[in-house]
């Protein structure tokens, strides 16, 4: 079963690290359509990008020792379960990405912000989550953190994420809020922020 376990161990971090690729190959290698001129931005925002980018340092450099050590002390058949999960999560994370800045277009932005001409995007992904990027995020997140950190590390670093994300989801809400009242008012009273089907 350890040699199982290391095996599965290795396969899923040559996943995840694929998956690592392909997430950032959406933002970097996607076609870009025409710029759009902002209508209000909040730079403020990029609080929330350092804090999450910090949460994926921790998880990047406080590593296992061996790296390909069971995630759980010596529970083998544990650890082959969380390796198929980190991969699972990692997929998942890459194609909730794509689909999320599919829907939005020339709307996606890095900076908090609204473009000439915005409109509140409710469907595919924005249907079952608020933040879908974030989600994917997250998702990827704790992947990479199962693969090769200690569970310790990702706690820490979840939570690092979560207050990113809180500020940087402030912020965008706030934005939108005033820019459609009602229809963003509704859209947010049925759909949740971050985990879908969970009201937080």
């Amino acid at each position: 079963m350890e040699q199982i376990s290391y095996y599965v161990s290795i396969a899923a971090f040559a996943g995840v690290v694929m998956c690592w690729f392909v997430f950032a190959g959406a933002f970097l290698l996607r076609k870009k359509p025409s710029q759009a001129k902002d209508a209000v931005n909040a730079p403020k925002s990029w609080l929330g990008i350092g804090l999450q980018g910090v949460s994926y340092g921790l998880v990047w450099a406080l590593h296992r020792t061996p790296m390909f050590s069971p995630f759980m002390d010596d529970n083998y058949s544990i650890n082959i379960v969380l390796q198929v999960l980190a991969v699972i999560l990692s997929i998942g994370s890459v194609f909730l990405t794509m689909s999320a800045i599919r829907e939005l277009g020339k709307q996606w932005s890095l900076e908090a912000r609204l473009v000439e001409g915005h409109k509140l995007v409710t469907t595919g992904p924005y249907n079952l989550v608020r933040h879908p990027i974030y989600t994917a995020m997250l998702c990827k997140l704790i992947a990479t953190a199962i693969i090769i950190s200690h569970w310790l590390v990702l706690l820490i670093a979840v939570a690092v994420f979560l207050a990113g994300t809180l500020i940087r989801t402030r912020f965008e809400e706030r934005l939108l809020g005033d820019a459609f009242g009602e229809e963003f008012a509704k859209w947010r009273a049925r759909v949740p922020g971050l985990i879908p089907f969970v009201r937080i």
